[in-house]
């Protein structure tokens, strides 16, 4: 019972710092990880080394591959793209294995000491960053010393060190065991490193530790899979492509490799069988994206197979309302911002078009205008509320302040493009009692909405524009363009009550055209708003 305690003190230890030193290492590398959409190209070797680099980053395949699987069901992200991060993140896995192999427990206390001290005492972002790398490599050594001296008493026990030499008689029994850890524990780096703490002690040799390790390969693919419950099919499908993949690699080592292998890592580190598994850990993954790297079309064929397109299927993409968040991605909360800012600009685009049926239903005097800004409008409350909540939810990840000062100014950027969404409804609500009351505005009043509209329109678009590409400039146009809209507001309510006082227009279109001129003034307010926002975040990372 006391070796199971400490075993399992041991392993909550291994696995709070490796998330500890991950989560340091993103914040580290956050600037860099937001360009990571770039990188998805369909070139498939680009997408292995994309999922090897952010692997190696979060220090998680599973983490890697939730988030692929978040990237296809929110379909910015192919199965072709798909396969090739998830054949990178089991390269970018072997980076845990490898550390965890060497004797570093004498710098676990100085890595402790060197970054507790800097959490404390530095105020730095950078310092704060890599203070946690520090501790967390410090409590992941420490965790792997306790779960080394929890399983040195089984030495004694010839029944356990007999069990294990059966893994290598029987290697199903091996896998199945590999298997079960891994999936129970949700992460390959930990069961991997309860294998090299029994190797380090002598407990279990090479060839019995094998079957255990590509057992532990295809449980992490639990992980994955349970994510993908409830994506739509072709989330699912990524899913079960990283199964395939790793049952395939498993079968060409099991079958073929497994011998040359053995031979390969004893003559590169005779003697040390926590060396020669990490050392077979980072072959069997490399070898078999290498081997399997030219079938990955055959890897997709087999995943649409395995999860097939039902009759029942909707066009998935067409009933979705949010196009580029996913829960999943929060997995890696620097990339999980980059998506939330994609996703904020398509709801400022679809406030855009709501404005725009709106005026042109006023100005055309066209019912269907009027009706598809009333559509737009409700597609913008439900966005809203999708994108608070993920925000909500990014909010309490782990992010650098940069990060979470961003977060903070799109809470207030999405409230503004909802804002503008209800100037435009109220601006349909006028067009529609105008068609309805059968009013019609002089030449020069409607000469005058549409000039004060194009001003609005332009200034919505240049925030919008300003938000997406950072750029304070036009940011700052979007302010000056602001006070012109207030000028010609004031101007076309002088002009409205000069042509009222000389019986050119009635008070009933008088009371519609002035509602109009202040809805449009409000949503160039809310885009000052907006563009003042793109301000304060520059200045603030800056």
């Amino acid at each position: 019972m006391e070796i199971i305690v400490n075993l399992m003190g041991g392993l909550g230890l291994f696995l709070y710092g490796m998330n500890l030193m991950g989560d340091g290492l993103q914040k580290s590398a956050g600037a860099k990880l937001k360009k990571i959409i770039e990188l998805l190209t369909s070139n498939i070797i680009m997408g292995v080394l994309v999922g090897a680099l952010v692997t190696a980053v979060i220090q998680s395949s599973s983490a890697t591959t939730v988030m692929v699987v978040g990237f296809v069901n929110a379909g910015i992200m192919s199965l072709p793209q798909a396969v090739g991060v998830i054949m990178g993140a089991n390269i970018g896995t072997t980076i845990t294995a490898q550390l965890v192999s060497l004797d570093l427990t004498g710098m676990a206390p100085v890595a402790l000491g060197i970054g507790i001290i800097l959490y404390l005492f530095s105020n730095k972002p950078k310092q704060k960053n890599l203070a946690e790398i520090l501790i967390g490599f410090g409590i992941l050594f420490t965790g792997m010393d306790f779960m080394k001296a929890a399983v040195e008493p089984l030495a004694g026990y010839k029944g356990f060190t007999d069990l294990l030499l059966t893994f290598g008689k029987y290697p199903l029994l091996g896998l199945l065991l590999g298997f079960g850890i891994t999936a129970i524990v949700q992460s390959s780096s930990a069961s991997m490193g309860m294998l090299v703490a029994l190797a380090a002690k002598g407990l279990i040799p090479l060839e019995a530790a094998l079957p255990i390790l590509y057992g532990q390969n295809i449980g992490t693919c639990v992980t994955s899979l349970i994510s993908s419950v409830g994506a739509n099919k072709n989330a699912r499908r990524a899913a079960m492509m990283h199964l395939v993949f790793n049952v395939l690699g498993t079968i060409i080592f099991l079958i073929f490799l497994s011998k040359p292998v053995q031979h390969i890592v004893v003559a590169m580190d005779p003697g040390n069988v926590a060396r020669q598994l990490a050392n077979t850990h980072t072959l069997f993954n490399i070898v078999s994206v290498v081997a399997l790297l030219p079938f990955t079309k055959l890897i997709i064929k087999i995943a649409i197979k395995l999860v097939p397109d039902k009759e029942t299927d909707e066009d998935e993409d067409e009933v979705r309302t949010v196009k580029y968040i996913d829960d999943r991605m929060i997995e890696t909360p620097s990339i999980a911002l980059v998506n939330i800012i994609k996703e904020t600009l398509r709801m400022g685009e679809k406030a855009k078009e709501s404005l725009n049926s709106a005026m042109e239903g006023l100005i055309e005097k066209s019912p269907e205008k009027i009706e598809r800004s009333f559509k737009r409008e409700l597609m913008l409350n439900n966005l809203q509320k999708l994108i608070l909540n993920y925000l909500l939810k990014l909010s309490k990840a782990s992010l650098d302040e940069n990060s979470r000062e961003t977060v903070d100014v799109l809470f207030n950027t999405v409230n503004d493009i909802e804002r503008i969404g209800d100037h435009s409804e109220n601006i349909a609500e006028l067009a529609q009692l105008a068609i309805d009351s059968d009013v019609s505005f002089s030449e020069l009043g409607m000469v005058e909405l549409k000039d004060m509209y194009n001003k609005v329109i332009s200034a919505y678009t240049y925030a919008l524009e300003a938000m997406r590409t950072s750029n304070v400039d036009l940011a700052c146009k979007v302010i000056k363009m602001e006070e012109q809209v207030d000028i010609m507001e004031k101007s076309c309510r002088a002009n409205h009550m000069h042509r009222l006082n000389n019986s050119l227009c009635s008070i009933d279109n008088g009371v519609i055209y002035l509602d109009i001129l202040s809805n449009l003034e409000r949503i160039s307010d809310h885009a000052v708003n907006i563009a003042q926002q793109v301000i304060a975040d520059r200045v603030t990372n800056n």
